[in-house]
C-alpha cells in the first residue's frame, strides 16, 4: 500500500517526539538471530541503522555469529560441541571465531552500512582491550568470562560521526583471545555506556503470557517482576538467559530495555520510533 503524502508526513510527526527523545543518546543493538541470515532482512536492519544514526542517535552494533562459526569449524572438519550453551572453544577454534567474527561478518556489516548510506568502523574486543576477559570454566576453553569494558574506543568512534560496529572476541592482558558471548557483551556494554536504550533481536515476538497464543505478548515488564514470571513458568528455557542480560544492563544503569522480533521488517525502527512498539520492554522498578 503507498502512502499518499500527506499520510507520509504524518508518520514524520507522529516519530518527531521519539526523535527528540533520542536524539544525541546512545542505543546498543545486539544483532543476531535470523535478521543476521536472511539477506533481504539485514539490508533492512542496517538501513534502519543507518536511518537511526542520521537523524541523530547513536547507535552502537555489537554482533553475534554463532552460525557462520559452526560452518566454518564444519567446514575444516571440526566437531562442534556445547556445554550449557556455550561452544567448547581450543585454541584453534579460538582462530576460526576470530576469523569469522572480527573478519568476515565484522567486515561485510560494515561495508552494508557504508553501501547503504552510513558511515562505520568495526572494533572487535581486542581493540584497545575493549573487552578483556578470563577463563570462564575450565571444561569450556577459551571461553571468556568479562572482567572489565573499556568504552572508551567506542565513544571515540561516536564522537567522530561513526557507527561502532563490535564482534565479541575478548582478550586477557596477555594476548589471548576468547569466544565472548554476544548477549552478554552487548548488555554489559550497554550498561557501561550509560545507553538510553539496549535493544536484543531475537527471532521470537517478545515475552509470551501464553507461549501457545502469539497475541498474548507482554509489551511491558518491571524489572522487579520478572523473578515473579520465571517462578509462573511463563519466562523459561532459552529466554532466561536473555531476561537475565536486560535487566543487568538497566541495573547498571541502561533506562530500558527491549526483546524484539528482527524477523519483522524494521522492527528496530517500530520500537523506538512509534506509539505501539513491536516488542517486550524492561523498565526499572
Amino acid at each position: 500500500m503507498k502512502l499518499t503524502s500527506s499520510q507520509q508526513a504524518e508518520v514524520l510527526v507522529h516519530a518527531l517526539p521519539y526523535i527528540q527523545k533520542y536524539y544525541k543518546k546512545i542505543i546498543v543493538v545486539k544483532y543476531g538471530g535470523n535478521a543476521m541470515i536472511n539477506e533481504e532482512l539485514k539490508r533492512a536492519v542496517m538501513g534502519d541503522i543507518v536511518l537511526m544514526s542520521l537523524i541523530g542517535i547513536q547507535v552502537v552494533l555489537v554482533h553475534g555469529g554463532g552460525p557462520e562459526i559452526t560452518d566454518m569449524l564444519a567446514r575444516v572438519g571440526k566437531k562442534t560441541e556445547f556445554i550449557d550453551g556455550l561452544r567448547v572453544t581450543d585454541e584453534e577454534t579460538a582462530e576460526i571465531v576470530q576469523m569469522v567474527l572480527a573478519g568476515k561478518i565484522n567486515k561485510n556489516l560494515v561495508n552494508l552500512i557504508q553501501n547503504t548510506g552510513g558511515k562505520a568502523i568495526g572494533l572487535s574486543g581486542m581493540d584497545g582491550h575493549l573487552i578483556e576477559a578470563k577463563v570462564k570454566d575450565e571444561r569450556l576453553g577459551l571461553v571468556g568470562d568479562i572482567t572489565n569494558i573499556n568504552v572508551e574506543p567506542i565513544l571515540d568512534v561516536l564522537d567522530k560521526g561513526y557507527i561502532p560496529v563490535i564482534s565479541t572476541v575478548g582478550c586477557d592482558k596477555e594476548g589471548r583471545s576468547y569466544n565472548i558471548n554476544a548477549d552478554i557483551a552487548a548488555s554489559i556494554i550497554a550498561g557501561k555506556l550509560k545507553a538510553e536504550s539496549f535493544i536484543s533481536m531475537t527471532d521470537i515476538k517478545g515475552i509470551l503470557r501464553d507461549k501457545d497464543d502469539p497475541n498474548s505478548l507482554i509489551s511491558k515488564i518491571y524489572v522487579s517482576d520478572t523473578p515473579q514470571l520465571m517462578s509462573e513458568g511463563i519466562i523459561s528455557g532459552g529466554m532466561i538467559p536473555k531476561i537475565q542480560y536486560c535487566t543487568e544492563a538497566i541495573r547498571m544503569g541502561v533506562n530500558r530495555a527491549f526483546i524484539i522480533d528482527g524477523r519483522v521488517p524494521h522492527s528496530i525502527l517500530i520500537e523506538t520510533l512509534t506509539d505501539e512498539g513491536i516488542g517486550t520492554m524492561f523498565l526499572r522498578g
